[in-house]
């Protein structure tokens, strides 16, 4: 095999994890990149096709058609197909049937004749995002559901990876990264040639920052489709920005955000994102009634997971930002009871003598709103502890014990209050 054919090999793996975010678990089954391209054909930019061109004509993919075998894209097309087969046994995938048929017809319906070539996984991850692979693989993570508050929320965000399918984004790229780095691997052999020392960073920086700017202007381009998807279907297209304001009030909660090079980030900035799509629905409401939410019919579906959905937020560790969370739901009428025990959680989790007090007060807060989870006895139990408070405590754990009397650590805390009456 030659060194260049090898190259194609690394370049696609590089190349296919991309996606609104990178996909993790590639295997090492990778195609040679070392084949004739198949011309996208009418694909013009959206921006060309312009507002009037309906939605499903601005692609030349045809629905139920896969890629013609001698392709480069069928060789993209393969690999997904074998991510797809470890997905559908992946321990990480939602299998509530509810939520399932709920996102499912969703995507449906914004997908329109493409629906039976989307397939979508529901995933147990905490973060926000969605992707979408170029055989039309969709994935959903519960980090993105429970940061929207509304149907029309969450279809923004589907929309705008439908639109990356129909667009033939993550073909594009794919191509413009092959193409990008054989340019590298030229510039680097040639300025060796001719004796300048220590370019390769040099050339690694060209690279990186033209595929950046590619994928910034795909960014752009889906959340049109996106916004799109929400005026066609009925939604209020307001809603598409304020899931970028919500982002943004986290990231800037993060005590150590990190710099950020503008140059080298693969998104439009997040104002930026929020500020064009709210300039394009107040265009599209003009005078007219803004649309729906449909929040109950959401809050139905998934509402009796939020409890479990942020469990998993608070086991990344990243507190600042969600404590900002926990204030967004508050904002936006959730369960008060439920939100002050996990904002409790995280001051106990910090594991700073000086939160124990925080802590206390906010269980009591949440007992007052309410019913919190009945694990908010077993907190309080070991709160107690840490402050040497050992009756309060040793009452906190018979509590505990007397809602849950078959939990899984039963046997734990019996040894921790001792024997009992």
């Amino acid at each position: 095999m030659t060194r260049t054919l090898i190259f194609g090999f690394l370049a696609f793996g590089l190349l296919v994890t991309g996606g609104c975010k990178t996909i993790p678990g590639l295997g090492t089954e990778l195609v040679s990149a070392k084949q004739e391209s198949t011309p996208l054909g009418s694909n013009k930019s959206i921006a060309q096709e312009g507002p009037s061109t309906p939605i499903y004509a601005q692609t030349s993919l045809r629905p139920s058609v896969r890629p013609e075998l001698n392709t480069d894209e069928a060789g993209l097309w393969m690999i997904v197909d074998k991510m797809e087969d470890k997905l559908k046994t992946s321990g990480n995938l939602i299998r509530d049937p509810k939520i399932n048929a709920y996102v499912r017809k969703l995507v449906c319906k914004l997908a329109g004749p493409f629906c039976k070539d989307i397939r979508t996984y529901v995933v147990r991850v905490p973060a926000f995002n969605a992707n979408m692979m170029p055989n039309g693989v969709m994935q959903v993570w519960t980090g993105l559901i429970l940061r929207a508050q509304n149907e029309a929320q969450l279809s923004a965000v589907l929309g705008h990876e439908i639109g990356h399918y129909l667009r033939q984004h993550g073909l594009q790229r794919t191509r413009s990264r092959i193409d990008s780095t054989n340019f590298m691997i030229f510039f680097q052999l040639a300025v060796a040639y001719v004796g300048v020392p220590n370019v390769g960073n040099l050339a690694e920086l060209i690279a990186a920052g033209s595929l950046a700017a590619y994928s910034r202007d795909h960014e752009r381009e889906s959340d049109k489709f996106g916004h799109q998807f929400l005026v066609e279907n009925g939604y209020d297209p307001r809603e598409a920005s304020k899931v970028w304001r919500q982002l943004i009030r986290e990231q800037e909660a993060a005590k150590n955000p990190g710099s950020r090079s503008l140059f080298l980030a693969s998104h439009p900035e997040p104002e930026e994102r929020a500020e064009t799509l709210m300039r394009m629905a107040k265009e599209a409401i003009g005078d007219g009634p803004a649309g729906r939410k449909k929040r109950k019919e959401y809050l139905e579906v998934f509402g009796p997971h939020r409890k479990s959905f942020l469990r998993d937020d608070l086991r990344i560790g990243r507190y600042p930002q969600s404590l900002e969370l926990l204030k967004i739901l508050e904002e936006e009428g959730h369960n008060v009871a439920e939100i002050k025990f996990f904002e409790g959680e995280i001051y106990r989790l910090r594991k700073n003598k000086k939160d124990m007090d925080k802590a206390l007060t906010t269980y009591q807060e949440a007992l007052k709103a309410g019913a919190p989870p009945p694990e908010i006895y077993r907190s309080l139990g070991q709160v107690y502890l840490k402050l040497e408070k050992k009756a309060e405590a040793r009452a906190s754990f018979l509590q505990y014990l007397k809602f849950l009397p078959d939990a899984p650590d039963r046997m734990m805390i019996q040894h921790i209050i001792g024997p009992t009456s």
